[in-house]
């Protein structure tokens, strides 16, 4: 993160088998403190996707279902497992 720091992170209480596994892994040259806002930033960043694509998905199944799009689970279940049936007695 380029950005000024303002600010900081509460301090965190692990154990001492995490923090030597943590340190076990820093690249050479990274701190600790690097890592940990770097992990910090990850999380973030991921968190904020999963956000996005779940809001993306519920926006979609409201669209499919105004306009007439929306298939219930309970019929492409019935469809997929009819699919297999008939897959497996070709195959035999």
């Amino acid at each position: 993160m380029s950005d000024p720091k303002s600010s900081t992170l509460p301090p965190l209480r692990v154990s001492e088998k995490l923090r030597s596994e943590a340190e076990g892994v820093l690249a050479p040259g990274e701190t600790l403190s690097a890592f940990v806002l770097e992990s910090v930033s990850r999380n973030i960043d991921f968190r904020k996707s999963q956000r996005e694509f779940v809001a993306r998905g519920m926006a979609s199944a409201d669209r499919a279902r105004r306009d007439g799009g929306h298939v219930p689970a309970e019929k492409v279940v019935t469809a997929l497992r009819k699919r297999l049936a008939r897959a497996k007695r070709t195959r035999t």
